[in-house]
């Protein structure tokens, strides 16, 4: 990763190249391993933007929750998910499926395909992550 030592209106420049950025697990869920690009120090903590990827076999591991974001996109690379949104239903994303989650929406992911890979940008860059009630009568 390369960060540029000029700050331009509080953003430094950055390029972040795959072979010098490696998948590292640790991230918000442990069935997925993330690639960051360097964003949230560039931006200092503004915003964030990486690619998370499935472990092959893992599981979901987490419930119903929303996050406490001003932003927050989805952009599926590869393979599918399927989500569960409060008020909508069940939504399956697939390669090229993308999704701008709302602010408070909750939601929970059911399942995902074991080559599931998934760029994010969201703001600010740390992902508050608020456990709830499951509010529809589900399981």
């Amino acid at each position: 990763m390369i960060v540029g030592e000029k700050l331009f209106d509080g953003q430094a420049h950055v390029v972040s190249h795959a072979d010098a950025s490696p998948f590292v697990s640790g991230g918000l869920r442990s069935c997925f391993e993330y690639r960051h690009f360097g964003v949230k120090d560039a931006t200092q903590g503004k915003y964030e933007a990486f690619v998370q990827r499935a472990v092959p076999g893992s599981k979901r591991d987490d419930g119903w929750h929303y996050h406490e974001l001003e932003f927050h996109l989805l952009y599926i690379l590869s393979g599918w998910i399927t989500f569960e949104y409060e008020d909508v239903g069940f939504t399956t994303l697939r390669m090229g499926s993308c999704v701008l989650q709302p602010p408070g929406l909750r939601h929970r992911a059911i399942k995902h395909s074991d080559d599931f890979s998934m760029f994010e940008v969201c703001s600010p860059a740390q992902i508050g992550t608020v456990p709830v009630e499951y509010s529809q009568g589900g399981d």
